[in-house]
């Protein structure tokens, strides 16, 4: 079973404060030309989308210094409703190269003005957890991993090289453990790109 965790991107998509919108407008018309076309402007970090280190550090590599097996691999994920406790991480036994998804419940409230202001957000102990198990990506159901200035968790993860999933969906569909997961950007060599998340869950 295949279970999409990315946000539908449109014009009613809610951008994080101070990022430009999605425009969307037609170029060609199928009565016209003979063929339909659209022209979509969007931000580097609209919707589900990958943050790579060079969004927050210095001299950090673009999304395409990544090989593609980063995108893709085992994964787990960790309800942190209560709150982001590394006992749950210890639970599931993270191994290097692990993908996490933290599961807040925050998806619920996207298209809400507070989901942008009244996100729990990860600790710095954890986040330090997070970087010594060696695991190659975080993913959130929230807009950030941070909420004060200076971006300390970003910073953290990235730097290590951990890449930040933003803006996911339907997390609270997957199993703790025991699926893999595919989360592929669009092929940009940027900073950060929106991406298609998916999990593959049994066979």
């Amino acid at each position: 079973m295949f279970i999409d965790l990315s946000v539908k991107l449109n014009e009613s998509t809610p951008a994080y404060p101070g990022d430009p919108m999605i425009d969307i407008k037609e170029t060609e018309k199928l009565d016209v030309q003979g063929y339909c076309g659209h022209r979509v402007t969007l931000g580097t970090h609209t919707g589900t989308h990958i943050d790579a280190p060079s969004h927050m550090v210095e001299g950090g590599k673009n999304l395409g210094h990544f090989s593609l097996e980063t995108f893709i691999g085992r994964a787990k994920c960790i309800d942190v409703t209560a709150g982001y406790s590394i006992d749950k991480c210890s639970e599931l036994e993270l191994g290097e190269g692990d993908i996490v998804l933290l599961m807040s419940g925050m998806s619920t409230r996207y298209y809400e003005p507070e989901y942008f202001t009244d996100y729990p957000v990860m600790t710095n102990e954890f986040a330090d957890y997070l970087v010594e198990k060696k695991v190659k990506m975080v993913g959130l159901d929230t807009c950030s991993a941070d909420k004060v200035t200076g971006f300390p968790v970003h910073k953290k993860l990235l730097g290590s090289e951990i890449l930040i999933i933003e803006n996911l969906t339907n997390l609270d569909r997957l199993p703790r453990q025991g699926f893999t997961l595919f989360a592929l950007p669009l092929n940009l060599d940027l900073d950060a790109a929106p991406a298609r998340v998916i999990a593959k869950v049994g066979e």
